[in-house]
């Protein structure tokens, strides 16, 4: 159950550092014509919400991998579920269902990371 929890969370980890990365770098006028829902009132939210994406995917390794602190690493998969709670019903409301099935994939994926880790399966 170890390598599925590492197979996991490394996927999700690649998936949210880029999606953080991209919404902390890119200029405010290419991420708004990437992202319909990012406005100039929703830039700085948009930018927190890639931070936090970015340490979400630093959380699901760093502290497994290290051993310091590994309770975090279920909390960050929590936190990345509850983004991927957020992103499904948005990405419906702007008739985005394209996108729903890869946030459904992701959010399976962080609630199988955090369950595992809590439950203690990768110890």
């Amino acid at each position: 159950m170890n390598i599925a929890l590492w197979i996991a969370a490394g996927l999700l980890a690649v998936a949210f550092a880029g999606a953080g990365f991209m919404k902390l770098t890119t200029p405010a006028d290419k991420l708004m014509e990437k992202m319909r829902w990012v406005t100039p009132g929703r830039l700085a939210a948009t930018r927190a919400l890639g931070a936090l994406e970015l340490l979400g995917a630093i959380g699901l390794i760093l502290p497994v991998l290290t051993g310091i602190a590994p309770i975090l690493t279920p909390i960050a998969a929590v936190g990345l579920a509850v983004t991927q709670i957020g992103a499904i019903p948005l990405h419906v409301r702007l008739g985005e269902k394209q996108s729903v099935p890869v946030n459904t994939v992701l959010l399976l994926l962080a609630l199988f990371v955090a369950v595992g880790r809590f439950a203690g399966w990768g110890a």
